[in-house]
């Protein structure tokens, strides 16, 4: 896995000192956590994208959930249409703050097996998500 470059960065930047802040994309799309399952699929899917940052109602950013992750749920026996996306992520899943190095970032996400990384604020917001390529 590389990462992803989503924003220009210096290109006098010491790669071993580069943050998330320089290399994460744009938070979009942002979902609340009392989404089902089934709403926040065909979210990606209208969106076309993997993933989709999931926040509590005052913003705060819980984690994030994939497409693969959730029809993979959708297609267990544990499924019912009312499960919300707060249901799956129980804790706050794995963040990173936007002063974390890369180098930090992109081994926790290949130790948890993640294709992406929520990036938080010091507020808890989520300005950004970083996203790896295999």
């Amino acid at each position: 896995m590389t990462l992803v470059q989503m924003q220009p960065h210096s290109a006098n930047a010491n790669p071993e000192h580069r943050t998330v802040d320089d290399a994460m994309e744009a938070a979009r799309p942002q979902v609340c956590d009392d989404m089902t399952v089934e709403v926040a699929l065909a979210v990606m899917a209208s969106a076309r994208v993997g993933h989709l940052l999931v926040c509590e109602e005052d913003g705060l950013c819980t984690g994030l959930v994939t497409q693969a992750g959730l029809a993979t749920f959708r297609d267990s026996a544990a499924y019912t249409d009312q499960v919300r996306l707060r249901d799956l992520l129980g804790d706050r899943g794995p963040v990173a703050s936007s002063v974390t190095t890369t180098a930090e970032a992109e081994h926790a996400t290949r130790h948890r097996g993640l294709d992406a990384l929520p990036v938080v604020d010091d507020q808890g917001g989520a300005p950004g998500v970083l996203a790896l390529a295999r």
